[in-house]
């Protein structure tokens, strides 16, 4: 098997990445793979939790000076990456662990593989009628505005795995943005998408950092995926326009 790298971006997550590295390393246990926590400068001492650790196990912990973005912390964490198998995942424990292997056994034949709330075997526990409102959504329109969102029951998700040859055509378009993952299938456009199913845990430790910028920034990011290609098309239209004048006159 191709070595994995397992990007987890952080902000004041120290009650959950001890935690989080163990499990990892445990349902790892016999794989080539490294760790890598992008942390955006943590007042708890996150990174220095996850620096501890490096000690006995292949954790790389990159510190930023602030808090940049998710988006650029993933595009951080894949540029520092060495495996060609790479795993997105969130510290806080909502991303199960143990769903690492099947994400990482099924990019033998995928290209992208998303860990999906929306298809069979998936879920999510203990949100309010809000919350489901808001994620479905934020599903919905993106599926609206990116077409390449369409192939994906849930291309809002934060735990995927993709091969890095495929994420190394990915420039951020909104490196604050919280979403990756809609953005890496508007650019990469990949050409085998799997899904597999899995339950969105609850949060135990830690709060929750999902809050109207959040919300705010993914409507910026589709509107700027979607008005540049709604201007490329009317690009297209235009000149076709120009050429049918030209030599049908």
């Amino acid at each position: 098997m191709q070595k994995i790298s397992i990007i987890v971006p952080t902000y004041n997550e120290r009650e959950n990445i001890t935690l989080l590295i163990e499990k990892l390393a445990g349902v790892l246990k016999g794989c080539e793979y490294e760790i890598i926590v992008v942390d955006d400068n943590s007042p708890d001492g996150t990174a220095k939790a996850a620096e501890a650790l490096s000690k006995t196990l292949p954790v790389k912990v990159l510190r930023r000076p602030g808090k940049l973005g998710l988006t650029s912390a993933i595009y951080d964490g894949v540029k520092l990456a060495t495996g060609e198998y790479i795993v997105v995942m969130d510290a806080d424990l909502q991303h199960p662990p143990e769903l690492v292997p099947k994400l990482v056994e099924k990019l033998a034949e995928c290209d992208i593989v998303v860990a999906s709330r929306y298809v069979e075997g998936g879920g999510v526990e203990n949100w309010s009628f809000t919350r489901r409102v808001i994620s479905l959504g934020a599903v919905y329109a993106s599926r609206i505005l990116i077409p390449e969102c369409r192939r994906v029951k849930d291309p809002v998700s934060g735990f995927f795995a993709a091969r890095r040859s495929t994420l190394l055509g990915w420039r951020p378009q909104a490196p604050m943005g919280y979403k990756a993952l809609v953005e890496i299938l508007a650019v990469t456009k990949p050409r085998r998408l799997c899904e597999v199913g899995f339950v969105f845990r609850g949060r135990e430790k830690g709060t929750s950092k999902l809050g109207s910028r959040q919300v705010f920034s993914y409507a910026k990011l589709l509107l700027l995926l979607g008005f540049r290609r709604l201007v490329l098309i009317a690009i297209i239209f235009l000149t076709l326009i120009v050429l049918i004048s030209v030599f049908f006159p």
